[in-house]
């Protein structure tokens, strides 16, 4: 048990010396972003190894878990700064989630097109393009657009996960907490955040950042290389981007998928964050801080009864 705490502050320890050297060279993991369409020098190639290492490690995590308890820390000290956390953490939530939802729209009018062209005017391929000047053409078979709106799909699903949660749209099996007093359903709530939700989503961001980067690069890469072996990997390294369907002439980016999945992971943690510091503000200030701050869309005047029940 003592090694144990040794250890996790020895790497919060380390994890200062870690972010004030990511911060004053950015060179070292980010020189790849200028070279975006090419990767052609051992820099870039280097840098981007090194980004790929550290964004699913052990460093990584350290450090953002050594963020979030300073600012706990300050936070639980200085209240309002707890709340301008959750203030800020939420609207980003909401305004992710509010542009995400207009892929549901796009979905449905591009379902409709698509019936029509396939069946009224018995069209094998669909053009989208842009005019005013730009001249941005895009032509592929039906099939490639039908086999898309999956894609918009899971733009919904991953990037409006925590928009549903500030409105409290989740579905939820409610057998105690409404039974309960303020300050017990406060202390499930930041129990849940901390052992449910935090957990789930470090899970799926590790797993899912190097499901992502092996479908972007090759040599392919994976969480047990070591950095060493992303170096001698970096000579070799060039973009690969997957473009395989299901069916020849079918949706062939489902490389997208695996980057919102980080995103989804991303989201789900920084939320959890949000969700335990409200509940923890709530649980200390009482039912009268309940809901304080919170964004919470409305159908308008004399329609609250039909509110959240989606």
């Amino acid at each position: 048990m003592l090694d144990a705490i040794v250890w996790v502050l020895r790497n919060i320890g380390a994890a200062f010396v870690n972010l004030f050297h990511a911060l004053a060279q950015p060179e070292l993991w980010l020189a790849w972003v200028s070279e975006l369409g090419k990767l052609e020098s051992t820099e870039a190639k280097q840098a981007l190894m090194r980004f790929i290492y550290y964004g699913g490690s052990r460093e990584f995590f350290f450090v953002v878990f050594t963020v979030v308890l300073v600012l706990t820390a300050i936070g639980m000290w200085k209240r309002p700064v707890m709340w301008g956390a959750v203030r800020g953490l939420e609207g980003l939530a909401n305004g992710i989630g509010r542009f995400a939802a207009w892929a549901g729209l796009l979905m449905v009018l591009q379902q409709i097109v698509i019936v029509f062209v396939q069946r009224i005017f018995v069209q094998a391929d669909l053009t989208i393009g842009v005019g005013m000047g730009l001249d941005v053409a895009l032509t592929k078979d039906i099939s490639w657009w039908a086999e898309g709106l999956k894609f918009y799909n899971a733009m919904i699903v991953a990037l409006c996960v925590t928009y549903t949660f500030v409105q409290g749209g989740h579905v939820r099996v409610d057998l105690i907490y409404s039974r309960v007093s303020h300050r017990a359903r406060k202390l499930i709530d930041m129990f849940g955040a901390l052992f449910f939700m935090m957990p789930v989503a470090v899970l799926t961001w590790m797993y899912g950042w190097y499901f992502m980067w092996r479908h972007l690069i090759n040599p392919p890469v994976s969480a047990s290389d070591t950095l060493e072996r992303l170096m001698l990997k970096a000579r070799a390294a060039r973009w690969s981007v997957e473009t395989i369907g299901f069916s020849p002439n079918g949706f062939n980016a489902y490389f997208l998928f695996k980057v919102l999945l980080v995103f989804y992971a991303g989201l789900v943690f920084l939320h959890a964050i949000a969700f335990f510091y409200r509940s923890w503000l709530e649980f200390v200030e009482g039912p009268e801080s309940e809901g304080r701050y919170l964004d919470k869309d409305t159908l308008g005047e004399g329609e609250e009864i039909y509110e959240g029940t989606h």
